[in-house]
Order: C-alpha cells, then structure tokens, then sequence
C-alpha cells in the first residue's frame, strides 16, 4: 500500500493534477421535496464537453462515462476526485495484510446496489474479472494483481505478483458491479452502489436520483441531478450565462470575463490533460525516434499555449505536468527549433513529402490544427488535416485489422481520471494494451524500449521514496527519447459554477464532473 510519506504529498498538491474540471450545478434551487433516498431538495444540472455511448464501468474511458459513474458506482476504494486522497467506499477499511503478495478486505455493512440486492464478495470478483480480462483497457492497471476469490460473502482474497506499494489507488480503478448484469445492461445503464442511480441515459442528457439504499458518507445532496452534453463551447457557456446549467465544464478561457460577470465563479486548476502527438512507429519515417522528435522540435508550442488556450496551459516538459509530486524535467526538451528539426530530419534522410494529421473533432484540439499545420509545412511536408469524432477516428484509422495505413494523429488524452501515480499514467499509453498494439505499435515496432520502459515502471512499483523517485525519473527520460506518443502541453482546466445555488462544489483537473458532496441550497 502507498507509504505515508507519499499520501501526505499528494494531500500538498491538493487539486494540482490531471486535467478538465468536474463540478456539479442546481436548478430550480432548495424549494422541490426531497427525492427517494433522502437526497435534499432541488436539482443538480451541469453542461458537459463530452458524449459517449459506452458506460460500462469495467472498461469506458470516455471523459463523459466516467464522471458521471463516479457518482453511480463504488469501487472497493475512491478518489476524492478534487485532490486524489483515497476514501474507503464499499471496502470497510483498509486492506489486511497477510503477507507481502496477499491481502484480505472486508466489505462495507450493508453495502446494497440501487437494485436493493446485497453487495457479495462474489460482486467483487466478477467486477474484477471484467476489468482484468484479456484485451480490456483497464487490464494493464491490473496486471499486479494474481487471483482477487471470495474468502466469504463479505470478505475477499487479493492475491499479488509481487509487492506492490500503490495498492489502494489501482483498487480504486475497479468499480463493483451486480455479478449477473449483462454487459449490454452495463454499458447502456448500469446499476451501482453509489449515492445515485441513474433513471435515463441519451445522447444529449443523463439523469439520475439518490439511491434510496445507499449507507455510505457521501449521500446525495439533492433530489435529481441532471448532465446535459454541450461539446460545443459556445453552447455550455450560454447555457451557463442564462443560468440553464449551475456548472460548467470546460470553460474556455477567453469566456472567463464574461461568465464572472454573469455572476459566476470561476476556478483554475493545473491539470495532466493533453493533446499529444501519436505516431505509426511501423510506417517509415516515424518508426525512428530521431523523425517523431523532429517534429516535436517543429512545433511552436509555447505559441499554441498563447494564442489557441490563451495562455490557460503549460508546455510540456516531461510526460508528468509540473504540478505532479513525481515530475522530473525530461532529458530531451522540445524547445521550438525548426532548424534543429530540419537538420535531424536530413540527417534520417527524410526530405519531406505529403502526410496526413488525424484530428479530433473537440473544439480545443480543432483550434490547436492550423498552426501544427503550418509549423509541419515548413518542414517541407505537405499536411492534410482529417478531422473526425473521436470514437469513428479510432475505429476507421487506429483500431483497424491488417498493415496500418495512417501516418500521425492529434487527440486529447487524460487518464488522471483513474488515478494518478505515475505507472497508472504511463501504463494507459505505454503498457500492454490496445495503444501500443494497435495505435502506435510501439511495442512491435521497438520491443526493446518498449520492454525497458515497462522494466523500469514495474521495478518502481515496488519500491518506496527516494529509490522509487529514481524510477519514475528514469521512466519519464526514457519517454522524451522515444516518443511514440507525446504531450505537447497539459492544459488548465478551469471550471465555472453557481456558489448562491450550490454548497460543497469541487472542481477538480480532470475530465469530468464531479458532484460527490455537493447540495443544493
């Protein structure tokens, strides 16, 4: 389990991480009756940047799904999402240790899904089995754990590989699911333990209500609560001007002035989420690190920072922000130098030619293209830029069978919503899973960094303080040499919200929001 000197560190950067910002809003004020499960009166509506179809709690990673079941689902242990301290949810305490690989939990009394069915060990198993199974995003958080058995119905058996010092927070990644929901069920609307539950889900608003079983610390502080999907930043901030949502995700920073005086606060927070830069390390030029940092040198970073965020990011220089406890300043720097990107491009003779730039569709990441465009172009490239909704970019270009055709792509990444050690982090982009295998091909492409990176974080996760900081440091060089995939910045998230209609509200600096604790007035 995380030593207490490293807890106390992550307590000292209290809401310095990630990226986006997850907050909560009221509607309609305190003057409604309270809801089933005792939640106070009013409803809770927010405008959110992000839409999925996929809420399944074993394997979405969508910014949308997973701020929304934080506040639907229980893992064993959670985040306070507004400074990543762990509290006990459906565990009772903190793990028993048995020996340094095994581990016992027992579960919270009475812990109950919204169904009114009980909480089992059994539930817990399944739940881990899904996470874990072969193929899943979330199977390299995991790949520490060795058995996860019912020691009775209460009470479960963690057995583990090896020691492992960041046990709780990678238990937090699992959310506890009822042992025979289907996955159809799951990923449409699935059922938790939490102090919501959701009543209805479409593509452009989700709700929920307290959950009337519910008997953990955080009840629901309203009646109903509401996340309305506003990708378009022009819409979210009407909404949040008119006072049609209390919360705002996402706030673009030119609108900053214009929703203070609307009277609305407005918070900041440095985060880890990016735009990065990914390569198909098995398509010539980029399957040389010399080529993919070349044109990380190519890009004016620090003007992109300036003028499309508006001075609301920091440039990159590692892979972990400067606001994380565990951040080193990464060998390789990629201050703007086109000549430097030039020469290196000559000297892996490389002369140019047409390529095409992948995009999202999310408004910042389309606002970041033009001048990558053009930082590209004149490297003696011709640049088409293709933009696509995030779920078709990956399914018709990255996630496809057969030789891979594409060439690089620009999309927003931020796994700070699983936690946020450092192996959780590099795992997501770098570990055994679908982005090495079928995105960048890194680990095909160049098994042996590959396989030293992964050595080095999982020598880390077995150590503690000064010998474990080495690692991390070592693991983030290694990062800024090879760069299958790479930030270009991480941005400041900055949230806005209603505090006449709200009490409690948290924004946080990652993608998502977050109504944990909140009420309204």
């Amino acid at each position: 389990m995380q030593p207490l000197n490293r807890r106390s560190r992550l307590a000292a950067f209290t809401g310095l991480v990630a990226a986006g910002a997850l907050v909560l809003s009221a509607c309609g004020g305190g003057a409604d009756s309270a809801g089933e499960g005792g939640g106070e009166g009013g409803t809770i509506t927010a405008g959110v940047a992000y839409e999925t179809t996929n809420y399944h709690p074993s394997n979405t990673s969508s910014a949308l799904a997973m701020g929304t079941n934080w506040h639907v689902m229980e893992g064993l242990y959670e985040f306070d999402m507004s400074n990543y301290e762990l509290y006990d949810a459906l565990a009772a305490g903190d793990p028993e240790q048995v020996s340094d690989t095994e581990y016992t939990i027992a579960l919270r009394d009475g812990a109950k899904f919204s169904d009114g069915t009980d909480v089992t060990a059994e539930d817990v198993v399944v739940s881990f089995e899904k996470a874990m199974a072969d193929g899943n995003l979330y199977q390299s958080f995991l790949t520490f754990i060795d058995s996860v058995e019912a020691k009775d119905d209460t009470t479960v058996t963690i057995k583990l590989k090896q020691p492992f010092t960041l046990l709780k927070e990678r238990l937090a990644v699992v959310k506890i699911v009822p042992k025979d929901a289907s996955d159809d069920d799951l990923t449409a609307m699935p059922t938790g333990s939490g102090p919501w539950k959701y009543t209805s889900i479409t593509d452009t608003e989700i709700t929920a209500v307290p959950n009337e079983h519910y008997n953990g610390q955080f009840p629901a502080g309203a009646s109903e609560m509401r996340w309305m999907v506003q990708k378009d930043d022009t819409t979210r901030t009407t909404a949040a001007s008119d006072g049609t949502i209390q919360v705002m995700e996402a706030v673009p920073a030119e609108n900053v002035e214009l929703l203070e005086g609307a009277g609305l606060t407005v918070e900041e927070k440095p985060g880890f989420n990016m735009p990065f830069l990914l390569f198909n390390t098995t398509k010539a030029p980029f399957d040389k690190p010399e080529v993919r940092q070349a044109f990380h040198y190519a890009i004016d970073r620090q003007k992109l920072v300036d003028n499309a965020m508006a001075g609301k990011a920091t440039v990159a220089t590692s892979f972990l922000p400067e606001s994380h406890p565990n951040y080193k300043k990464a060998e390789v720097q990629f201050d703007y130098d086109p000549e430097k990107a030039k020469q290196m491009l000559a000297d892996a003779g490389v002369t140019g030619g047409e390529i095409t730039l992948l995009t999202t569709d999310h408004p910042w990441i389309a606002n970041l293209s033009p001048q990558i465009r053009t930082d590209l172009e004149a490297l003696g490239f011709t640049v088409n830029v293709q933009a696509e909704a995030s779920a078709s970019l990956y399914s018709n270009n990255l996630d496809v069978e057969g030789t891979p055709t594409f060439d690089l792509a620009l999309a927003p990444g931020d796994p700070s919503v699983f936690g946020y050690d450092p192996a959780l982090l590099m795992s997501w982009w770098y570990g055994d899973n679908v982005w090495t295998q079928k995105r960048t091909f890194w680990q095909t492409s160049d098994k042996a960094a590959f396989d030293k990176l992964n050595a080095v974080v999982n020598e880390a996760t077995a150590l503690e303080g000064a010998e474990q900081q080495a690692k991390w440091d070592e693991a983030q060089d290694i990062l800024s040499q090879e760069v299958p995939l790479y930030p270009l910045f991480h941005r400041t998230m900055i949230t806005a919200y209603n505090a006449d209609q709200l009490d409690n509200v948290k924004p946080i600096s990652t993608t998502g929001l977050w109504l944990v604790g909140a009420q309204t007035k």
